[in-house]
């Protein structure tokens, strides 16, 4: 008889149940995360088991655990289902690639930015696209949801399997103050805070992490006054001659206006025991996941760096009285 002795094959909702019990710990753990009965994944592993023929879970311990064989299918299913999203990610992208439409989210400030020449650049092409912006770790989700096709953030770890992740360029921290205040004579940024109260961006942002730790690894105590999530209302208060801020040039160049009523100093220009403070850098990095938009986020890449050194660096040293080289880095 026609397939006889073909072996039968456990399919994606068995091996997904079976990834949830070896992730979540147990099967009534299991069951609120599928959204199912706990005797619906007990008839679920029960099934697999009698397919391959061998028992998968240790029911002698509480909670059950997976014996080596359970341990082994668990590690094959993750990769498959893992390969099954991108499949069928990879036929959904053949009708988005007719629509040409292209989701792309980036941190806010390069998003007001670079973000109109990448529509300009685009504009008369095949491709559209969705520019959406936020926070690095809401967009890293958003990607790793599939509710975006790629990301720029500033964000260099946590990589999710299956993201690709390219540097885009990096840019130096200056510290910001009011363009009426003497810089003749620099001694540490704590000095300079009780001059001038310090306004920083809030530990909720990557970015306030960034200066919190470098400030805490050159043993600046700074008291915790005015904090902001954005730049804009920051810098206002710098310009008013109100403080100092940490920030970078893409944020400087975001709010632009506030440039005639400050000035830009080096974090080189600081020093402690007459060391000179260490260079605070962020880095820019485009994600997408692997194998499935073809060479647009090659492409993408390339746009991104050419409009960041053709353009934008080039009139943000302008304007800050600084030269391009000054204000970004492609180093690896």
């Amino acid at each position: 008889m026609h397939g006889e002795g073909i072996a039968r094959y456990p399919d994606w909702e068995l091996l997904a149940s079976w990834v949830a019990v070896v992730e979540a710990g147990s099967i009534s753990e299991a069951a609120k995360r599928l959204r199912i009965s706990q005797a619906g994944v007990s008839q679920r592993v029960k099934a697999i088991e009698a397919l391959l023929d061998t028992e998968l879970l240790d029911r002698s311990t509480r909670p059950a655990r997976p014996t080596s064989a359970g341990q082994r299918l668990f590690e094959h299913a993750t990769a498959i289902l893992q390969s099954a999203d991108q499949m069928i990610e990879g036929v959904r992208n053949v009708s988005r690639a007719k629509r040409v439409v292209v989701r792309l989210g980036c941190v806010d400030s390069f998003a007001a930015t670079v973000g109109p020449i990448i529509i300009r650049a685009l504009s008369g092409t095949s491709q559209q696209v969705r520019l959406w912006s936020g926070i690095t770790p809401t967009l890293d989700a958003q990607l790793e949801a599939r509710q975006l096709d790629m990301a720029v953030t500033t964000s260099g770890v946590g990589l999710a399997p299956g993201v690709r992740r390219q540097k885009l360029f990096s840019e130096p921290y200056f510290a910001v103050l009011p363009k009426a205040f003497p810089v003749e004579r620099l001694g540490s940024l704590t000095d300079l805070s009780h001059q001038l109260r310090f306004i920083r961006y809030s530990a909720r942002s990557v970015i306030g992490q960034h200066v919190d730790t470098y400030l805490m690894g050159h043993t600046d105590t700074i008291e915790r006054t005015c904090e902001f999530d954005a730049t804009d209302p920051m810098l206002s208060l710098v310009a008013a001659g109100l403080g100092f801020a940490i920030t970078t040039p893409l944020c400087l160049w975001q709010s632009r206006h506030f440039v005639p009523d400050i000035r830009v100093v080096p974090l080189s220009s600081f020093s402690r025991h007459r060391r000179p403070y260490e260079v605070l850098s962020r880095s820019f990095y485009l994600s997408s996941r692997e194998n499935e938009l073809g060479n647009l986020p090659n492409d993408m890449h390339d746009l991104l760096c050419q409009a960041y050194e053709k353009q934008i660096s080039r009139d943000i040293a302008k304007a800050l009285g600084l030269q391009p080289h000054e204000v970004y880095s492609f180093t690896q």
